[in-house]
């Protein structure tokens, strides 16, 4: 015994170095991990570039860009500066903290029948459907073609007409419908369109210069590309169909940003810190945005707008906690947060490939990963540390 101590002792400064070189060298190791996944995917033909942003409510850990803005060969280098459409990234970056606000401010309730904003749902079959069901896509409604004219109005009677297709509150199912509608609350509510409310209430307090609907010509000089059916591209335009429909701004897509920008907004909903001392939502409020519900017999967990674990929640990775939270895009886009690690990851792609599915939920689910190996602790390894 007394000989196995001195060699402990012994060997106990080499450990120790050991551990410590290998705490510096994990970011470096990593870094180089995120090169390799990245680069991989854009000589797959999956994208032809990206940004990455890992950060934590203090600061950037990672940041950079790669490949192109666009599958061109003479396409510009993609910056991390990039503006990006970010697609159903709308839904939690603009509508859902919209209305989370206005509930803050008592101006609406999450627990307001819908048909309290909307009259025309009423007599339709719908007086059970709450605010709370479009946030969480429990409220049996399917998307549908809009009206060529009159698209928004189309909508509404759309919603307004069609059987519900399942149970209300019970049944998940992700559809823009709700919220096409919810961006439209917004306005009746606050009496400002989704953009102009969205901005006032978080972009400008925060310094989210680069963050909005309806690019002007100068941000739309920085704007990556996204492919749309076939060989159309979009730059500057919103990819999604309806949200072009309904005229840029709608509560499902359309918004644009930039990945630093996404940083600042995520550093504002991590509960412990918030950003340079502005309280914009009230803790309260976010953790309300961000709580689990439960929907398919427990199987399909969402937040307020915020996926926590369902079939789209690729982005989680392998080591996030059961309490992080994100969304994806369908331009290539994604975020995950996690407040008990105190990380996110943002990626930012110009996606090329829309029928691999599993090869891209692979991209994120690795960066996911990754990421928390480099500058977090991995779930698990939290447990086994709270069992000694």
């Amino acid at each position: 015994m007394k000989s196995l101590l001195l060699a402990v002792l012994f060997f106990y400064p080499a450990l120790l170095c050991a551990s410590e070189f290998k705490d510096l060298a994990q970011p470096v190791i990593s870094a180089h991990r995120i090169d390799q996944l990245i680069q991989s995917s854009i000589q797959k033909g999956l994208i032809s570039g990206a940004v990455v942003l890992i950060g934590s409510s203090q600061k950037n850990l990672f940041a950079k860009g790669y490949g192109r803005v666009s599958p061109a060969s003479d396409a510009r280098l993609m910056t991390v500066d990039t503006i990006f459409d970010l697609a159903s990234l709308t839904k939690v970056i603009a509508t859902t903290p919209s209305i989370m606000k206005l509930a803050e401010e008592r101006k609406l309730s999450l627990v307001d029948p819908v048909k309290r904003w909307f009259p025309e749902l009423e007599g339709k079959g719908k007086d059970d459907l709450l605010v709370l069901h479009l946030l969480t896509h429990t409220s049996a409604l399917d998307d549908f073609s809009l009206a060529h004219e009159r698209p928004l109005q189309s909508a509404i009677e759309g919603a307004a007409a069609q059987s519900l297709k399942g149970e209300i509150g019970n049944r998940f199912h992700y559809a823009d419908i709700n919220f096409i509608l919810l961006g439209e609350m917004v306005k009746r509510v606050s009496g400002e369109t989704l953009n102009e409310y969205a901005a006032k209430a978080f972009y400008r307090p925060l310094g989210m210069s680069d963050t909005g609907f309806l690019l002007s010509a100068e941000k739309r000089s920085r704007a990556a590309s996204t492919v749309g059916d076939g060989s159309l591209q979009f730059i500057g335009d919103p990819q999604d169909y309806l949200a072009r429909q309904l005229g840029g701004v709608a509560g499902h897509a359309g918004l644009f940003s930039t990945a630093s920008d996404l940083a600042v907004f995520c550093r504002m909903i991590l509960p412990a810190v918030g950003f340079a001392g502005k309280k914009i939502m009230e803790e309260r409020t976010v953790l309300q945005m961000t709580a689990p519900y439960f929907s398919r017999g427990g199987k399909v967990v969402r937040g307020l707008g915020w996926d926590i674990a369902s079939p789209f929640s690729s982005p989680r990775g392998g080591f996030f906690s059961r309490w992080s939270f994100g969304h994806t895009g369908y331009s290539g886009t994604s975020i995950w947060i996690d407040p008990e690690a105190d990380l996110y990851v943002i990626l930012l792609t110009t996606r090329l490939e829309y029928r691999k599915k599993s090869a891209f939920s692979q991209i994120r689910s690795e960066l996911s990963t990754i990421a928390v190996e480099a500058f977090g602790s991995p779930v698990s390894l939290k447990d086994l540390e709270d069992d000694l």
